[in-house]
């Protein structure tokens, strides 16, 4: 495991932030943590890579202990924060040759590796510029790049795309899944629940304290019910012969509308036309809709937005 957590506890005076949690993080990964504002995702990130001291219970990362050997842990993860962590006096190049030197890389080496990564993350014709000229992706993708400089294993994404448009947004993607690919471990935590549907291979919800669930997104959106596959017709008697069919619908006569609940499998969807198509009705048009993680997420927290 990258990643493992037991009986995790944190406080700040009377508030209980993390309240005993357990936590398993295959390595070569992505594993993604959501929750409401103020949480405790992002003190969850600082006791991992070591920036803050838990109350009780035991953290490993990459297989070392994050009280008894902070340094091992730190030569081992990469951490991009919620805001840029870059110079804006200083060039896209220095920022990376500084994060060289800071890694104890020789001189040469680092200049190699800085080159490579302006090339990897599309800024080698902006490396000599200064950072204040940047746009806002081009900073993320600059403050990605410096957390690689050291050849991380596990990689810790606090809001990684926050405030960028969505074509960025969709670079850091690709990103992502290039670095999953090579066998990097990321830990990531995002407002954006579908970048957590994208990304992830599991997921946790993070409410009160506590984990109040967790699996793959595909598991999690199977929590909920309200699937239903909505029919649309071009006239009254479509739609009144359609509702006969399925006694269960939910009509909506205005919209000539009628919606069927539905877990929206291939299996069902199938069963549904071939009534259709026995009872000779015809649909103007056809859409399945599934709870997604916004479902999901507003359930079981309550709140409508994570940060």
């Amino acid at each position: 495991m990258a990643i493992q957590v037991r009986g995790l506890r944190k406080s700040y005076g009377d508030k209980v932030v993390l309240d005993g949690i357990d936590l398993d993080v295959p390595a070569g990964k992505v594993f993604a943590l959501l929750g409401p504002n103020g949480a405790g995702k992002t003190t969850m990130v600082k006791i991992l890579s070591t920036l803050i001291r838990a109350d009780g219970g035991q953290a490993r990362v990459a297989g070392h202990d994050v009280v008894r050997e902070p340094d091992a842990v730190r030569e081992a993860i990469g951490v991009t924060g919620q805001f840029s962590a870059t110079d804006s006096l200083l060039t896209g190049e220095e920022n990376l040759m500084l994060m060289a030197d800071l890694n104890h890389l020789p001189r040469r080496e680092g200049r190699r590796r800085a080159a490579e990564l302006l090339r990897r993350f599309d800024l080698t014709d902006a490396a000599s510029q200064y950072v204040m000229a940047y746009s806002g992706g081009m900073r993320r993708r600059l403050d990605l790049a410096m957390t690689l400089v050291g050849n991380p294993r596990i990689i810790f994404l606090d809001e990684p795309t926050a405030g960028l448009d969505p074509r960025s947004r969709r670079t850091m993607w690709q990103i992502i899944r290039e670095l999953v690919a090579g066998g990097v471990t990321i830990f990531l935590t995002t407002q954006y629940l579908e970048e957590a549907d994208q990304l992830a291979d599991s997921v946790a919800l993070l409410d009160h304290g506590r984990f109040v669930a967790m699996g793959t997104p595909k598991e999690l959106k199977k929590l909920l019910p309200g699937g239903h596959i909505r029919l649309e017709f071009a006239d009254l008697g479509q739609l009144e012969a359609a509702a006969r069919t399925f006694a269960s619908s939910n009509r909506d006569s205005d919209a000539l509308a009628l919606e069927i609940p539905s877990d929206g499998g291939v299996r069902s969807l199938r069963e549904l036309l071939d009534k259709l198509d026995s009872a000779s009705i015809d649909v103007a048009a056809l859409s399945v809709h599934t709870p997604d993680l916004d479902d999901v997420f507003l359930a079981l927290t309550g709140k409508a937005s994570d940060k």
